[in-house]
């Protein structure tokens, strides 16, 4: 079962095949007299809340489980993002009605971003799932159980404008014991015309900020040295005492004490100078010099910044409806280059062959790649969503093979750059946060600088700990360095 747990943080260039799917299981903790089992697929918003939901039903007297056999209840945490995904979950289900035939008294549900699209024919049609939830809905998961082993369906996919689970501790899954995902926000407010998230995950709303710096501190007095913030786009978090969800909040003039992204980041950074800070994702129109000019002022504050263009071409952009243009973006990588320096590392999320895109216009995102220089990036074809704005008002005109060709040569230009940005710190030192044992050998050990890349080096060093190493060596997705 390990072999499913598939590892999403390591070679991001090598695996971003138009038929990736990331997805983690539960592991056996040996507790409980019922078990649960988890299967998680797609962001890591999703692996945040299969966190959640084990917290919610561990109160409930479940343990967890590696195998889907020996499961009272199956859950599967689904992705609406890309076809594959929903193809994948598909296969999934039927695997584990083939479980529920032999055992009555497995109960199996669907959570996540599919519960809404489908919940009629998941439920009703197809008759081959016993609950389905939303992302909103996890408090509801105890009743909605024991509703199934009487016999009801359960179904609750009602999107909140308040929910955030903030008085819930994860149970921390797949843990390393040295990173940790801390999310800090829920739901979207942009309406990318690709994307079915404001429709699955709602409006957003902010997690009171106390909140997450408790748990950044559990978190660190329980020996992890980094912590990820999340949200479907962090850098609009915004929340006061009176108010966490920002379309109100916006309209809301006599608001004062207003936190804002940058102030989070800063509270999160005074925890503990040991303790590392990331955030994904930031979106291009929402980020600030002000975010900037606090990453730079703590050393704690990771210099990496994920930010998805999805294409190099306004017209496409405008399709999209990203809502900036090329110059936008541009001026957004020149002011993180000005600010924090040619060494941050940044990533970027690439569509190819989205609705009537021309070879120009292709050729545009290639070039913006060049002027960048991206560290890594996820790479897919576009893959039409139903519900979405594009599927409503375009037509998915490119035909696959060209949609494929586009995304190799996207995936080459990338390969290429990341191999020229990972030689240009052979001959560097950096303090490396190890995170344990190299897959490839039991006498290394990798972990990660600052900027997010990978370095494998030759060390007896503890896990959780800090090591200066110097690169001597790379491929295009890791470094390879010494122990200085």
């Amino acid at each position: 079962m390990q072999g499913l747990i598939a590892d999403i943080d390591l070679l991001e260039v090598e695996k971003n095949q138009p038929e990736s799917c990331d997805f983690k299981v539960t592991e056996d903790d040996g507790k409980g007299k019922r078990k649960l089992y988890i299967e998680s697929y797609g962001c890591q918003m999703n692996f945040s809340d299969s966190e959640i939901v084990t917290s919610i039903l561990k109160k409930e007297g479940f343990g967890t489980t590696s195998s889907p056999e020996h499961a009272d209840v199956i859950l599967i945490n689904t992705c609406s993002i890309r076809e594959k995904a929903e193809q994948t979950v598909r296969n999934r289900l039927n695997f584990f009605n083939g479980v529920k035939k032999k055992n009555r008294d497995v109960t199996v549900g669907v959570l996540g971003c599919m519960a809404e699209r489908l919940k009629s024919k998941l439920l009703e049609e197809e008759k081959i799932v016993d609950l389905v939830l939303g992302p909103d809905a996890y408090r509801d998961l105890p009743k909605l159980v024991k509703q199934a082993e009487e016999g009801e369906k359960g179904i609750n996919t009602f999107l909140s404008r308040e929910e955030t689970y903030a008085d819930i501790s994860p149970v921390r899954l797949n843990s390393n014991g040295v990173t940790a995902f801390i999310s800090i926000m829920r739901g979207c407010d942009n309406m990318c015309s690709f994307c079915v998230v404001p429709f699955t995950r709602g409006r957003e709303r902010s997690r009171d900020p106390h909140s997450i710096i408790r748990e950044a501190q559990e978190l660190f007095d329980k020996g992890y040295r980094e912590v990820t913030l999340l949200g479907q786009n962090v850098d609009s978090y915004k929340w006061s005492a009176v108010e966490n969800n920002k379309a109100r909040l916006d309209r809301n003039e006599d608001v004062d004490e207003i936190v804002n992204f940058a102030n989070l980041l800063e509270m999160v950074a005074k925890v503990h100078p040991d303790l590392r800070v990331r955030f994904s994702t930031s979106h291009p129109k929402d980020i600030t010099d002000e975010v900037l000019h606090t990453m730079k002022k703590y050393e704690n504050i990771c210099k990496y910044i994920h930010l998805p263009a999805q294409s190099g071409n306004s017209r496409v952009l405008e399709l999209m409806n990203r809502t900036y243009d090329r110059n936008w973006y541009i001026n957004r990588v020149d002011a993180i280059r000005e600010i924090l320096g040619e060494e941050c590392g940044i990533s970027s999320d690439m569509i190819a062959g989205f609705c009537t895109e021309t070879e120009e216009e292709h050729a545009d995102t290639l070039s913006l790649m060049d002027y960048v220089k991206y560290d890594f990036s996820y790479m897919f074809f576009y893959s039409e969503r139903p519900g979405t704005l594009a599927a409503k008002k375009y037509e998915d005109d490119i035909p696959l093979e060209i949609k494929k060709r586009r995304l190799q040569e996207i995936i080459d230009k990338q390969r290429a750059i990341s191999l020229e940005r990972n030689k240009l710190d052979i001959g560097k030192e950096f303090k490396v946060l190890v995170e344990g044992k190299s897959k490839r050998s039991e006498k290394q050990v990798q972990g990660r600088n600052s900027a997010n890349k990978v370095i494998i080096f030759d060390a007896d060093v503890p896990k959780g700990s800090y090591a200066n190493v110097k690169v001597t060596d790379c491929t295009p997705a890791t470094l390879f360095g010494e122990l200085v």
